[in-house]
């Protein structure tokens, strides 16, 4: 009988011992890989509250991003360090700077006042720099003309050849209003099979009243940058 309680006990100081090394010897868990994406699309297109949205913050008296922000975008198997580039003023870059003149020209150009220039798309540039993805917000419910403007900074931002090998996620935004013009249409009209062909992109509607399927969408993206880091390198 006594030495059943002594084999009791041995088998319950191991079972012990083994327990607490599990405990006291398991390392931090595995970071979460980073990707750094650039955010895209004329103003008011609601850039800025999806971003704020799936950073859990409120959105109430929200206005448009000024010259430029970044924001830590988290996700149970990624995180997206998202810099989204505005059409709004200049708080916060040097007077007299390339950031200064950045500012200065969107916002001339998100107001009408300035044609799109190859000196505006040289500033653009340093913010492209880096990426590895690219998110593109349209307005769904514009009117034609500036669909037609979307369309075209689309096309550019396409070609450009900073941003021509990445993944793209093109969201059409506020597809909860009336007058939003349905997926198809918007891929139909942009030309995205013929334009897209042999790039990695994902087109897709939005809402801020629909964030599951904004996450869900910045989860297929997040696949593309997985699926870009496992290709070997070209020669």
């Amino acid at each position: 009988m006594s030495e059943h309680i002594r084999l009791s006990i041995a088998l319950c100081r191991i079972g012990f011992y083994t327990c607490l090394r599990t405990l006291c010897c398991k390392g931090p868990p595995t970071p979460r890989p980073e990707y750094d994406v650039v955010c895209i699309g004329l103003s008011g297109a609601g850039k800025t509250a999806l971003l704020s949205r799936l950073c859990s913050e409120g959105i109430d008296g929200i206005v448009p991003t000024t010259g430029f922000s970044i924001k830590a975008v988290p996700f149970p198997n990624a995180v997206l360090n998202v810099k989204e580039l505005g059409a709004g003023g200049c708080q916060g870059a040097s007077n007299g700077g390339d950031d200064w003149r950045l500012c200065t020209y969107l916002f001339q150009w998100s107001h009408g006042n300035v044609q799109r220039s190859d000196n505006i798309k040289k500033y653009w540039s340093r913010y492209y720099q880096g990426s590895q993805g690219v998110v593109f917000v349209l307005d769904s419910t514009v009117s034609d003309e500036e669909m037609e403007a979307c369309r075209s900074e689309l096309h550019l931002a396409l070609q450009h050849p900073q941003l021509c090998t990445l993944p793209f996620l093109i969201l059409a935004n506020h597809q909860d209003s009336p007058t939003a013009r349905a997926v198809p249409e918007i891929k139909k009209y942009f030309e995205l099979e013929p334009l897209a062909r042999g790039k990695r992109w994902i087109l897709e509607g939005s809402t801020i009243n629909n964030m599951e399927a904004v996450r869900e969408s910045f989860s297929q993206l997040i696949r593309l940058l997985e699926e870009k880091e496992l290709r070997p390198g070209r020669i």
